[in-house]
């Protein structure tokens, strides 16, 4: 295929790089293959890497970081500009390779290629802003402040949603702190991390280092447990579901190691009676159908007041009836398939399940016929308190639930385990401040007139409570890749000791 090949993918790849312009695979594993969600056929089969690739990739990652970490910081800020630039002359076929082979339309795989050019951007920017505090000390003729040094190996575990720009968030970062990073994509999206992993080694070959940016494809599981457990691999930052994510952060913790955790979401809008439906109505469409539903910031729940519950209602139906759904590098087409055919079975069955409670489907409700793993965007008419509306469903499913009074909102908003993203749509400073403060969104995001996706990268990205509480990106998620180190220097001929303790030795 020409796209694959434009990005230095042949039909047969590799699954570990030492990040020196060698791949390293082992022929004898059975080859992981990468299918096309829209047609569901195969696209390229991928040689995994086994527990000797790894070793040789992690061996690599760790001489490479006692070089890297020397070099200054802007220098290595540098590294990162050339990547952005070589990431832009590469926008729209990366952007199409996100549509071919996770689902999403390119119009969003493109965006997602955006986001890591804006990332790197950030980044060059960051790196020559890796401030520590200076503080006046206690004690006469001391000075005492504190700096910043590099982890070392730096773990990155991506899901399929965000092929690529969720590594970008932490790859960039980390690298212009002086880290070296190991990525393991997830399974589904193989040929995004390679393509990715094949314009790094371009310019670290251009900027004469190596090692800086690797990939690992485990085909068996043993390799990703393995990583999760190495002392060598002081951080891992790891997206993806709350059970992986509990098992995660048990294994790094068992070895005191560091973990930035971006978990699942359960996201809600409120629209109190003064909203803007204008601006309301388009935000809660893309925000519950971006990605078809595959977004951990998706908007799965929203919170209508009753005096303007049906027309609200009445919108979205008129609304989700103009998408159209298909190939997502048609332009034409907003929504794109579901992964696979288990997350098609994963919708099917809580449809099921809804339909057993005795939700109205005001919308779709169905798998779609023909090739591909396509299903209908759906709009549920529901209660709060059924147990499903508190998970996290990976499919395009909202339920739609009234209210009275915008602190009943926020209560029902707030009463579920996951805690990334909130939004609330309203032409009230009250309402605002109110959702806003202590009393209100108990979420890392919480928004005010737009909706649940779509985050900038300037900011900090993460959630609290079963999200992980981690965060990535912008803002001072550099620090998370850092190890803090305070320092106190006499420059004086005495020793004072502080809290005026005395400890004198006699003569």
């Amino acid at each position: 295929m020409d796209l694959l090949k434009s990005l230095g993918i042949e039909a047969l790849n590799s699954g570990a790089s030492c990040g020196c312009g060698a791949w390293l695979y082992d022929k004898q594993l059975p080859p992981l293959i990468s299918y096309n969600p829209t047609d569901a056929q195969e696209l390229a089969r991928v040689f995994g890497c086994d527990l000797n690739q790894y070793e040789t990739v992690i061996a690599k990652a760790q001489g490479s970081f006692l070089k890297w970490r020397q070099v200054p910081a802007p220098k290595r800020g540098e590294l990162i500009r050339i990547l952005g630039d070589k990431l832009r002359a590469y926008k729209s076929e990366l952007g199409s390779l996100v549509a071919l082979e996770m689902g999403k339309s390119k119009s969003e795989g493109d965006g997602e290629v955006q986001e890591m050019i804006d990332m790197a951007d950030f980044a060059v920017g960051q790196s020559r802003m890796l401030y520590g505090l200076s503080m006046h000390s206690e004690r006469e003729q001391h000075r005492l402040y504190e700096q910043w040094h590099p982890l070392g190996v730096v773990g990155v575990i991506s899901a399929f949603n965000f092929p690529m720009a969720v590594w970008a968030w932490n790859a960039f970062i980390a690298a212009i702190c002086g880290n070296t990073v190991v990525w393991k994509p997830s399974s589904e999206v193989p040929l995004c991390a390679i393509a990715i992993q094949n314009i790094c080694l371009q310019v670290m070959h251009d900027f004469d280092v190596e090692g800086i940016f690797s990939v690992i494809i485990p085909k068996d599981h043993h390799v990703a447990e393995r990583f999760i457990a190495d002392k060598r691999v002081p951080l891992i930052s790891f997206t993806g579901s709350c059970a992986v994510g509990r098992h995660v952060a048990k294994v790094v913790a068992a070895r005191l190691g560091k973990t930035i955790l971006e978990l699942g979401g359960n996201n809600a809008i409120i629209v109190d009676e003064t909203a803007d439906l204008n601006l309301a109505i388009p935000a809660i469409v893309f925000s519950a159908l971006g990605t078809a539903g595959q977004r951990c910031t998706t908007t799965r729940r929203l919170f209508v007041q009753k005096s303007c519950f049906d027309q609200v209602l009445n919108r979205l139906v008129g609304a989700y009836q103009k998408i159209n759904i298909g190939d997502p590098l048609d332009p034409k087409n907003l929504m794109g398939p579901l992964i696979n055919k288990k997350a098609c079975e994963m919708y099917a069955q809580v449809i099921a399940e809804i339909k057993q409670l005795g939700g109205e489907i005001a919308f779709g409700g169905n798998v779609k016929n023909g090739p591909g793993y396509f299903v209908e965007p759906t709009i549920v008419k529901a209660q709060a308190n059924w147990a499903i509306t508190k998970q996290e469903t990976f499919a395009p499913i909202l339920y739609v639930i009234p209210f009275e009074k915008l602190s009943d909102a926020i209560l029902m908003q707030n009463d579920v385990p996951q805690g990334l993203s909130s939004a609330l749509f309203t032409n009230s400073l009250a309402a605002s401040e109110y959702f806003l403060s202590t009393l209100g969104s108990d979420c890392g995001i919480a928004n005010i007139n737009i909706g649940t996706s779509g985050a900038e990268i300037g900011a900090a990205f993460g959630g609290e409570k079963e999200t992980g509480g981690g965060r990535e990106a912008g803002s001072d998620a550099w620090k998370a890749y850092m190890r803090r180190q305070t320092t106190t220097i006499n420059w004086g001929k005495k020793l004072p000791l502080s809290q005026g303790i005395k400890f004198e030795i006699r003569q």
